[in-house]
C-alpha cells in the first residue's frame, strides 16, 4: 500500500502524523511511504530523517494525495484540502465530524473512507488513540489558565497557587476522564484549590485516591455546576461523549455571573464545547472576552508542543495504521472491532451513529456495508 503523510496546514499545527521510526515500520513491511517536504519540521524532524528511514520526500500535498491509498494526518482536512480527496481513499486522522458538517458532507460526496482516531474504541469503552492527546491537553490546561490569570494577559491578576497568607485560585474542572484527571493532577501540583465534577463516582473516587484528598470532588448536576463555576477563577472544560457533540454544561447566565477576569479553558471545543460561550480559536489568536470572562478555546492545544505530541500520537496510531496497510480496510476491521468503531464514513454513507444524529444525516451501520460484527470484529457466522 502507498501511505501518504501531508504537511498539516491548520493554523500553527506543527504535529506530523508519522515519525521516521513509524515510516520505517511501513517500509520494512513492504509498503511505500510518501512524506510531503517539510512535514516534520514543526516537530524537529528533518526530511533527511524520513529519507534515512526509507520514506520518499515529495514536493506538494497534491502528489501525496494523488498517489497515496492511505492518508495519515493529525487534524481533519481543511477546506483547501477537500479537492485533493478522492473516492476509495482511506483517511486516518482526527475528524471530529459531529462538529464539522461541511467536512462530513465532503467525505460522503467524495466517497472517502473516513477513519477517526477519536472514535476507535476498545471493548471496555476506552479510546486508545485519543488518550495521549487528551493527556497532553489536560496537562497543558492549568498552565494555560495560570498564564491568562496574570493581569498583563487579561486575567484577574492571580497566582494559581496563591502565596503565604493568600488563598490559591479556585480551579473548577468539568469532567474526570483523561483530560480532567491530568488537569487535576497538574493544577493540584501547582497548589491550586481544585474542584472536579463528574457523573461517575468511580472516576471521582480514583482522583481522590491518587491525589490523597488534595482535590474536592462533586457529582455533576446543574446546581453543583452552576454554583462551582460562579466561584471559579479558572474553569477547565473536559467533557467528552464519544463521537458526539459535547453537551452544554455551563449556560450564558452562569458565565455572566463569573468574576471579571476569570478564565475559561474549554478543551471540549473540538466537539462543540461544554460552555455556551465557547467558540473555536487558534494558537495565533487564542483568546477572546465574553461577559468579562477570558476564553481560551484552541481546538488543537497539543499542537503547541508538537515534538512531544507527535511521538505520543504515533506510538498509539501506528499499530492500527499498519493493520490497515497490511490487510486493507475491509479485512482490518473484520479482524479488529476497535478499529471498526473508528470508521465514520464509507462508500458515501455515515457509519457513526453519534455523527449522524448530531448532523441530522442518515445513519447506516457499518455491518450493513461490510460483513462484520462491530462489537467483536469477527465475520458474521464464525
Amino acid at each position: 500500500m502507498i501511505v501518504g503523510v501531508p504537511r498539516e496546514i491548520l493554523d500553527q499545527e506543527y504535529r506530523v502524523a508519522v515519525t521516521p521510526q513509524g515510516a520505517h515500520e511501513f517500509v520494512v513491511d513492504g509498503h511505500k511511504v510518501l512524506v510531503e517536504k517539510g512535514a516534520g519540521e514543526g516537530s524537529s524532524i528533518s526530511d533527511s530523517d524520513y529519507e534515512a528511514a526509507g520514506a520518499r520526500i515529495v514536493y506538494g500535498a497534491e502528489e501525496v494525495f494523488s498517489e497515496a491509498d492511505l492518508i495519515l494526518k493529525v487534524k481533519e482536512p481543511q477546506e483547501a484540502e477537500f479537492g485533493l480527496l478522492r473516492e476509495g481513499q482511506i483517511l486516518f486522522t482526527f475528524l471530529h465530524l459531529a462538529a464539522h458538517r461541511e467536512l462530513t458532507l465532503e467525505l460522503v460526496r467524495r466517497k472517502v473512507i473516513g477513519v477517526a482516531y477519536e472514535t476507535v474504541e476498545r471493548p471496555d469503552g476506552s479510546l486508545p488513540l485519543l488518550a495521549p492527546m487528551s493527556e497532553v491537553a489536560g496537562r497543558m490546561a492549568p498552565q494555560v489558565g495560570a498564564h491568562y490569570l496574570e493581569k498583563m494577559n487579561g486575567g484577574r491578576g492571580l497566582l494559581l497557587g496563591g502565596a503565604t497568607g493568600v488563598p490559591p485560585a479556585n480551579v473548577v474542572i468539568l469532567g474526570a476522564g483523561i483530560v480532567g484527571s491530568h488537569s487535576a493532577i497538574l493544577a493540584t501540583g501547582m497548589d491550586g484549590h481544585v474542584i472536579v465534577l463528574d457523573k461517575s463516582l468511580e472516576k471521582l473516587r480514583y482522583l481522590e485516591h491518587i491525589l490523597h484528598g488534595r482535590v474536592t470532588t462533586l457529582v455533576s448536576n446543574k446546581m453543583n455546576v452552576r454554583e462551582m463555576v460562579r466561584e471559579a477563577d479558572l474553569v477547565i472544560g473536559a467533557v467528552l461523549v464519544t463521537g458526539a457533540l459535547t453537551p452544554i454544561l455551563v449556560d450564558d447566565e452562569t458565565v455572566r455571573s463569573m468574576r471579571p477576569g476569570s478564565v475559561v479553558v474549554d478543551i471540549s471545543v473540538d466537539q462543540g464545547g461544554c460552555i455556551t460561550t465557547s467558540k473555536m480559536t487558534t494558537h495565533s489568536d487564542p483568546v477572546y472576552i465574553e461577559h468579562d470572562v477570558l476564553h481560551y478555546c484552541v481546538g488543537n492545544i497539543p499542537g503547541a508542543v508538537p515534538r512531544t505530541s507527535t511521538y505520543a500520537l504515533t506510538n498509539v496510531t501506528l499499530p492500527y495504521a499498519l493493520e490497515i496497510a497490511e490487510y486493507g480496510l475491509k479485512e482490518a476491521v473484520r479482524r479488529n472491532g476497535s478499529l471498526a468503531k473508528g470508521v465514520n464514513t464509507v462508500e458515501g454513507r455515515v457509519t457513526s451513529r453519534p455523527v449522524a444524529a448530531a448532523l441530522e444525516l442518515e445513519f447506516e451501520p457499518l455491518e450493513y456495508i461490510l460483513p462484520i460484527d462491530v462489537d467483536s470484529g469477527q465475520l458474521f457466522g464464525r
